[in-house]
């Protein structure tokens, strides 16, 4: 069975997309559903790049029983596109960033991650970055409630069974 390949995409890769990484592989192992994926996260960005995720994003996350200290910041390359099925975006900047470099045989790929979440009728992810822990833990509290939509159209559509 080929396994669905999902990459997870901010601008710095040390915030939101690690975490929305290391929520998804949480969740698609607590649902034994981890063999049917590869999982990743990206930054448009190459500020950061082989840093570990943010001090801050870490504890949160670990707070609630998912490590991210593994994880290394890398850019989006060129081979991306073709390589992964899904390239989730967590904001509109990032979704255009990934857009405009994308041959346009893979643009149908990238959306943005919170379309899998419409109930809460937010589009982005915002960046915790600059602000206090609150936006860590809003950013954990995004990105679960979209893993959840997202495997639930991929099941939904015929993509995944389990």
């Amino acid at each position: 069975m080929r396994k669905i390949k999902v990459l997870f995409v901010c601008m710095g890769n040390i915030c939101r997309s690690p975490t929305a990484e290391g929520v998804f592989n949480a969740y698609i192992a607590s649902r034994n559903m981890a063999h049917a994926f590869d999982v990743d996260s990206a930054g448009t960005h190459a500020y950061h790049v082989g840093d570990a995720p943010d001090l801050r994003a870490q504890k949160a996350a670990r707070d609630r029983g998912v490590e991210l200290r593994h994880l290394r910041a890398r850019k989006v390359k060129s081979t991306d596109f073709e390589a992964f099925d899904h390239i989730l975006a967590m904001d509109e900047e990032n979704y255009a960033i990934l857009t405009e470099a994308c041959p346009a045989d893979h643009k149908h790929k990238i959306r943005l991650f919170l379309e899998y979440a419409p109930h809460l009728q937010q589009n982005e992810v915002p960046d915790p970055y600059y602000g206090g822990a609150y936006g860590f833990e809003k950013v954990l509290d995004l990105v679960e409630a979209a893993s959840e939509g997202f495997i639930d159209t991929l099941q939904r559509e015929g993509m995944l069974t389990n």
